[in-house]
């Protein structure tokens, strides 16, 4: 539940975040809508305005406990805003300030992201190195109780809010998986969540791996210099690009991870009923990775942001997305204060790939579809080589170096497995081709 921020002027007191539980993108709007037209389809509908006063007077009158009106008028607009999709919310002051909290990139929690699908409280991704992802949370498990709470009816807001807490102390989660019909139960003591968006390493000479596992302000830099880092000794003949389980952030982040690996051409653009939520962005010419060959690794955990940077390598043609497909977040929302000290967070754009694709409910479809799985080796028969047999030939022949046997690190993650491979493969080709 790692927060995005983007920096905007002190003058438009304009707050703009993204929420990771939500996995949703920031994009800068003007604090006051543009002035309505006049005419017929602007008035109001005062059959329903009355009928609203009716249903309100009704609760006040008859339902079985009391309940004031600040309360009601604030159910009534959490309930207008939860009902135009699963992104829009309204904020009151405890959950305002909670999301504030957030966007300073420390918090008390369990480091999960979580979104609402079918009326359901389903896990989007563990954030890596969290309690949530060391205990085995999975992308798409379903969350039936809190501390006990059944989640029905409980909106998305609540169940984040339940599930922050002092670092130390401890929460009690029970989890539906797919496939199975016995709910799991999960004890996950809070800590302080600290997101470190990029990890680099070289799995074999020449072979770097790049993992992203959210989109920061600074997460272009800090993947700029970890490339750099990996071409410090030698060249890079291929990158894997991972992705997976990466639930989004702020979109000028995304464009800037995509801007390592492009040189030319448009990387995403937004659309929304206000002029200014239309913006694009498009390559620069100064990237480090131009021309390295690449993977991207993507499952139904990478959302957002993560779609954003999948669907641009993929339509400009500059990498093999590998994996599964993605989850379909193509909305931008945008957080706005009210005077109250509450806030509304509410879906603004739609954004595109640069061959106009809406990934909205739709999701990146991968180049080469493979499977979450283990590599198991197979135990080895006895096999007889020349090198065996008595009296042999030694020929005179320049060693080779030895082949770097898989990590278990490879043996535990078959998809990667499978990307390191193809990039080899992408190289013999290339070398034949010269």
């Amino acid at each position: 539940m790692t927060p995005f921020v983007t920096d905007v002027s002190a003058p438009a007191k304009r707050f703009l975040a993204a929420l990771l539980p939500l996995a949703f993108l920031s994009v800068p709007l003007p604090l006051l809508a543009q002035p309505a037209s006049q005419g017929p389809a602007d008035d109001l509908p005062l059959e329903e305005i009355q009928t609203f006063a009716e249903v309100f007077e009704r609760i006040k009158r008859g339902y079985v406990e009391e309940v004031d009106d600040r309360t009601l008028l604030r159910n009534a607009m959490r309930g207008m805003l939860n009902e135009l999709d699963p992104h829009s919310a309204y904020l009151d002051e405890e959950e305002y300030q909670s999301l504030h909290e957030s966007t300073q990139g420390e918090f008390g929690g369990i480091g999960i992201e979580v979104g609402m699908e079918n009326g359901q409280l389903v896990v989007v991704t563990p954030i890596d190195d969290t309690p949530a992802s060391r205990a085995g949370l999975l992308s798409r498990d379903v969350i039936i109780t809190i501390d006990g709470t059944p989640t029905d009816n409980m909106s998305l807001q609540e169940a984040v809010t339940m599930m922050r807490g002092e670092p130390g102390s401890q929460l009690r989660i029970s989890v539906l998986r797919k496939g199975e019909e016995t709910p799991r139960s999960f004890t996950l003591t809070r800590e302080v969540i600290r997101s470190e968006s990029v990890k680099h390493e070289l799995l074999e000479p020449g072979y770097g791996y790049l993992r992203i596992s959210q989109f920061q302000s600074r997460t272009p830099e800090q993947a700029r210099q970890a490339i750099e880092r990996m071409k410090r000794d030698a060249p890079l003949e291929g990158l894997i690009l991972d992705l997976r389980n990466n639930p989004g952030g702020v979109l000028q982040a995304a464009a800037g991870v995509a801007d390592l690996f492009l040189d030319s051409g448009l990387i995403v653009y937004t659309e929304g009923r206000l002029a200014d939520t239309a913006m694009s962005f498009s390559a620069s010419t100064d990237t480090p990775a131009s021309d390295v060959p690449l993977v991207v690794l993507i499952n139904s955990g990478s959302a957002s942001a993560a779609e954003i940077v999948a669907g641009a390598l993929q339509d400009q043609r500059r990498g093999v997305i590998m994996g599964t497909d993605s989850f379909g977040k193509g909305s931008v929302q945008q957080i706005m204060p009210l005077g109250n000290g509450e806030g509304l967070k509410l879906t603004t754009a739609l954004y595109y790939t640069p061959n106009g694709r809406s990934i909205q409910a739709q999701g990146i479809e991968p180049d080469v579809e493979v499977v979450r799985g283990r590599l198991e080796l197979a135990e080895s028969r006895l096999e007889l080589r020349e090198s065996d047999l008595d009296g042999h030939l030694n020929a005179q022949q320049p060693t080779n170096q030895a082949r770097q046997s898989a990590s278990e690190r490879l043996r535990d993650d078959y998809q990667m497995s499978e990307a390191l491979n193809l990039l080899k493969a992408l190289n013999v080709v290339d070398r034949r081709r010269r």
